[in-house]
């Protein structure tokens, strides 16, 4: 590795720092999606989407100007692992243009949110609302709202805060212990999650999010498991070409990408756009990722030059208790 075998103390650091909260949510929860439609004069529907799953005291839910009125009260129906509520409101003669509409409750127990308005006028917006922005004023005139920043955070939040992803990444490191095998390593894993990310995406290839997720937790003691053998032993298919085995896996976890893109929502006039901003946002956080982790290795590699043999293997150790942890939880459906 770039920082020498010496660092991998640090890994195991990292790993432990990240304790049970983070654990429990390898996976992070899917952002809450709120959909504005104006019919005509000042009709507006609204669809309002989230996750099933939600941590206890996060209830988050929208706000609107104080001249929207119901006309038509709320109707639930499950949506794969969401809830989707459509209801209508009146908004009076000027519509939704220059009022401030949001989510309330957003917060550390919960995650950001997508906002999508469309006017009667043609114009189509979209935002994300966060904890310490969650209120947005609606553009009276200009342009459509660009959807490329939005999902470009939305992915680099996705994949720093999937602690399964990161520990995958993480094993890749461990395994490529020279730079051109690692910069291969890292690429072929890159190149594998985005051609099924962009099939899924697009309803090429459907798959069931759960056994996904079960197969992504076994990639990942997979790897864990060629780590603990250690570099002295008879290496096998996955040591001497991690490249191939990066690329393999890369598709199973482009997978599990795609599920959390379904649940946010791709804007059909945008679907393009919303795929490579998104697909870029996961690989800014992977390659952040994969630099601190290296920075931090060699500021650290004088400290660890004194240390027990037996401390090389913790980490590969550690990764696989993660991943049995995950792979029975997923099964149990926890």
């Amino acid at each position: 590795m770039f920082c020498g075998t010496r660092s991998r103390f640090v890994f195991l650091f990292l790993a432990v720092l990240c304790g049970p909260t983070a654990v429990s949510q390898a996976h992070p929860l899917a952002p809450s999606l709120l959909e504005l439609t104006e019919v005509s004069d000042g009709v507006v529907d609204v669809r309002w989407k989230v996750p099933a799953l939600r941590v206890r005291g996060s209830e988050v839910h929208p706000e609107f100007p104080a001249s929207c009125k119901e006309l038509v009260p709320p109707v639930g129906s499950p949506e794969g692992e969401a809830i989707v509520l459509r209801w209508q409101i009146d908004c009076g003669v000027a519509g939704l243009a220059g009022e401030e509409v949001g989510v309330r409750g957003l917060g550390a127990g919960s995650n950001d949110a997508l906002l999508r308005v469309a006017l009667s006028d043609g114009r189509v917006f979209q935002h994300v609302l966060r904890s310490e922005q969650p209120i947005w004023r609606i553009p009276e005139t200009g342009r459509p709202q660009s959807v490329f920043s939005g999902y470009l955070r939305l992915g680099f939040d996705h994949i720093l805060e999937g602690l399964d992803h990161l520990m995958f990444v993480l094993g890749l490191l461990f395994l490529a212990t020279r730079p051109l095998v690692l910069v291969e390593t890292i690429t072929s894993f890159t190149i594998g999650h985005s051609v099924t990310l962009a099939l899924a995406s697009l309803g090429i290839a459907q798959v069931p999010s759960r056994p996904v997720e079960v197969l992504i937790a076994i990639s990942i003691l997979v790897l864990a498991l060629e780590l603990a053998r250690g570099p002295a032993a008879r290496p096998t298919l996955l040591r001497r070409f991690p490249w191939g085995m990066a690329f393999l896996f890369g598709l199973l976890h482009g997978l599990g990408f795609a599920g959390a893109l379904a649940e946010i929502g791709l804007p059909p006039d945008d679907l393009p756009l919303a795929l490579l901003s998104f697909n870029l946002g996961i690989e800014a956080g992977q390659l952040a990722f994969v630099a601190c982790i290296l920075v931090a290795g060699f500021l650290l590699r004088p400290i660890l030059r004194r240390r027990p043999q037996w401390v090389d293997m913790l980490p590969a150790y550690g990764i696989g208790c993660l991943s049995v942890y995950w792979i029975l939880q997923r099964l149990l459906g926890a």
